[in-house]
């Protein structure tokens, strides 16, 4: 409840700045200090501030500090005063818990301010902060994600990527944000060859191609790389070839053979690749390859060693001590990066420097986050490193969105012996076994098309699963449990929101519209609307943390809490059974129910789950 807490503060700061002269006290006090928490207890009220910052400043027990607060709080309602600019009589009443002050509000005035100010944003509430202004606002986030590889298709992995990288940029858009989604394919190094070497050898010859195979072009590249690394297992020399075919690339050009047979790969790899972010809603401003990106990074590195930045090793290879940035290793020696192997070739940190040139000469950004996984925390801290060295400013504003692997009962994935979840047959069986769930319940006719709300079923039990996690963390994906239609699932908020849908459609069949006059809202006075109206309320600060923590799983939280308190108010409150004989109460409960879904969808949005209105 953005507005509420703001008043709260606004009150509880000039009963402090009112203390505070009758104690004769000089030093400032920062208004940074009230600190708006949700008691533990309902009953305990509504809003809290705990009074252990002013310990220090008052020399008193935060207990004592909290019942002289309220002491003149009530002071001022007696007298009829304003208290930082508002009648904190008509707010609530005023309590000191312990060492909080707590308050429990005025439900009526509380619930229209929340559910008028959701009817008059719509779609745009969750944006506005108490003074309606948008929280990122004058932000400019570039946000790198998804990164696939072009010598294999996408992964569970890179679903996981995907849907926090998509999450995060429509919630900083949510919050004000101006948001730039950029992707860079990794289309080039010794992984890429490795690929081209098995199509030269199994393929080529037979002049099979993924149109001739029938097969999807990520899928058909991806099977070259499983077969490259079971043909090395027989012949050791098969990572030496793929080295020699990595220079030989570097050193070719439109036209010839090898270059137009790794451009011939990469655009199957690719064309597969964007179909499946086609289905999954995952879009980008501007797409960035790592063969048109790699050269700046290797500019930069001799500039740098012109420079004396950086420095070549006895091998030949070019280096940079970064022990400042990562400390020294276990040995207690120096870190040691190579930039540049001793036969000139780049490595991955090269084109990431390229790449990052380039991205802030295209957009100039404030801040530019890399959705990446826990693995390379070590190579964005080097990242990060260099390219202050290098000089450039906008360095301090990178930031590397760190996320724990996905790994499966049976272990951790693995690409080159195609032990991967692939995300089109992931998909596909979610697919599936959604609308095997939707023809088992008789629902094929109820739904509208079976097919299209299997597939929105299969992509919101996905995203959700892999959002409802803080990034950090380690995960196990269950397939099973992710399509659960009960419980904290993306299918349980999806039936809860074409629920909703279902009453407001009877509803309005019977004639019953909703209202937003003080004589119909005053009708909500059961503890179970207070507590579905207090959750509502929380969406801007809940919009406003996530994007300033860039965690999704708080929205994904929220979204499973706003629609257990909306299961818990229908059973206690009903609309369509009453409206003969409580008219207003039915209009009242009928506007509670809509906004409610204007909350759900928007914020089943931000997490990439598919809203039904049928289902």
């Amino acid at each position: 409840m953005a507005d509420q807490k703001e008043v709260f503060r606004a009150i509880v700061m000039a009963a402090v700045l009112q203390y505070k002269a009758e104690k004769e006290i000089a030093d400032n006090i920062d208004k940074e200090l009230i600190h708006v928490e949700n008691p533990p207890k309902p009953e305990l009220g509504d809003l809290g501030v705990p009074m252990f910052p002013f310990a220090k400043i008052f020399r008193m027990a935060p207990p004592a500090i909290a019942g002289e607060l309220v002491r003149l709080i009530q002071s001022s309602i007696a007298e009829q005063k304003p208290l930082g600019g508002y009648d904190a009589g008509s707010f609530g009443t005023f309590a000191a818990v312990g060492p909080y002050v707590n308050v429990k509000l005025n439900k009526a005035s509380a619930v229209a301010d929340i559910l008028r100010t959701i009817v008059k944003q719509g779609e745009d509430y969750g944006s506005f902060d108490s003074n309606g202004t948008r929280p990122c606002e004058g932000r400019r986030v570039m946000v790198e994600y998804s990164s696939p590889n072009t010598n294999k298709p996408l992964h569970l992995g890179h679903m996981r990527n995907d849907a926090l990288g998509e999450s995060v940029s429509r919630i900083l858009k949510k919050a004000g944000a101006e948001v730039f989604r950029v992707n860079i394919i990794n289309n080039r190094g010794v992984h890429i060859c490795k690929s081209i070497l098995a199509y030269q050898l199994f393929h080529e010859p037979k002049g099979e191609t993924p149109e001739s195979l029938h097969m999807k072009g990520d899928h058909f590249v991806g099977q070259c790389y499983v077969e490259f690394d079971q043909y090395a297992k027989e012949h050791p020399e098969a990572l030496q070839q793929a080295e020699e075919l990595l220079v030989a690339w570097e050193h070719s050009a439109p036209g010839e053979p090898l270059y137009d047979l790794w451009q011939k790969m990469n655009g199957w790899a690719i064309e597969g690749v964007k179909k499946t972010y086609e289905r999954t809603g995952v879009g980008f401003e501007k797409l960035y390859f790592e063969s048109d990106t790699y050269l700046k990074g290797r500019e930069e590195i001799l500039a740098g060693l012109r420079k004396g930045i950086f420095f070549k090793a006895e091998d030949g290879s070019v280096r940079v001590n970064v022990t400042e940035a990562v400390g020294k290793g276990k040995d207690g020696e120096d870190h040691e990066k190579v930039l540049l192997r001793k036969d000139g070739t780049s490595v991955y940190i090269t084109q990431d420097i390229g790449t990052a040139i380039f991205r802030h000469s295209d957009w100039a950004f404030n801040q530019l986050v890399y959705v990446v996984a826990s693995e390379q925390i070590f190579h964005f801290k080097v990242l990060f490193y260099i390219l202050k060295k290098l000089g450039f400013d906008w360095a301090e504003k990178l930031y590397h969105l760190s996320y724990g692997l996905v790994n499966l009962p049976s272990g951790r994935m693995k690409s080159r012996e195609g032990t991967v979840v692939d995300a089109d047959d992931l998909l596909d069986s979610l697919h599936a076994d959604a609308l095997k769930a939707i023809t088992e319940r008789g629902r094929d006719d109820a739904v509208g098309n079976p097919d299209e709300v299997a597939e929105k079923v299969a992509l919101g039990a996905l995203h959700y699963y892999l959002l409802q996690i803080t990034p950090i963390k380690d995960m196990l994906f269950n397939p099973e449990e992710s399509l659960s239609f009960t419980g904290n699932t993306g299918p349980y908020l999806q039936y809860m929101g074409a629920r909703i849908a279902s009453i407001v459609r009877k509803a309005h069949a019977q004639g019953i519209n909703a209202e937003s006059s003080d004589a119909v809202l005053s009708a909500l006075v059961h503890e179970s609307e207070w507590a579905l109206v207090k959750e509502l309320g929380k969406f801007p600060e809940v919009v406003a943390k996530a994007a300033d923590s860039l965690d999704p799983s708080l929205v994904a939280q929220y979204l499973y809490d706003v629609s257990k308190s909306f299961s818990v108010f229908y059973r206690d409150c009903p609309i369509l059974s009453i409206a003969a004989e409580q008219p207003d109460c039915a209009r009242a409960r009928l506007l509670l129910a809509q906004c409610t879904h204007t909350v759900l969808k928007s914020a089943m949005h931000l997490v990439l789950v598919p809203a039904l209105d049928k289902m």
